[in-house]
């Protein structure tokens, strides 16, 4: 992580900081244009560590948005634990997200809003079906999730 770190402050990122070996990353930059960053972020990546991923970014004001967002939160005998968000890279076409048909275990829900993926999974997410190279298929977009606790330890490191 120090070295993805280097990496990212080589562009002009400022404050940069990993939290825990995940590949999340939270930063500083003058830009506003996420399009740009992502690429730019993904191209040094490539070049750096000779491996491609997809950069996926968002806002402090968006995790924030993300954070209190969260359908399932106030449900009942919702165990945070087995909350997750899956973040998308573009929001999914109407159509798609309609057409999705995702054969859910038993209790699990999703929700689509925007660019998130909100997720509960009572059984573990390890045993959901509900996992990224799904999303990325049936909504045509790359997507990573993260745990509750990371989700919101990602907004708190924002601040």
């Amino acid at each position: 992580m120090a070295d993805l770190v280097k990496t990212l402050e080589s562009l002009g990122f400022k404050n940069v900081k990993t939290y825990l070996q995940s590949g999340n990353v939270i930063f500083e930059y003058d830009s506003n244009d996420i399009a740009e960053i992502e690429g730019s972020i993904e191209r040094k990546i490539s070049e750096t560590f000779s491996f491609s991923v997809d950069v996926i970014i968002r806002t402090k004001d968006e995790l924030e948005n993300i954070v209190k967002g969260n359908p399932f939160i106030k449900e009942l005998d919702i165990e945070l634990d087995k909350l997750h968000v899956t973040f998308l890279s573009d929001i999914p076409d109407q159509k798609a997200v309609l057409d999705l048909d995702v054969n859910t275990a038993e209790n699990e829900k999703f929700e689509i809003i925007g660019r998130e993926v909100y997720l509960y999974c009572p059984n573990g997410y390890a045993r959901t079906k509900l996992k990224n190279d799904m999303f990325e298929k049936k909504l045509n977009t790359a997507a990573t999730t993260r745990n509750w606790k990371t989700t919101n330890k990602l907004l708190e490191l924002s601040s």
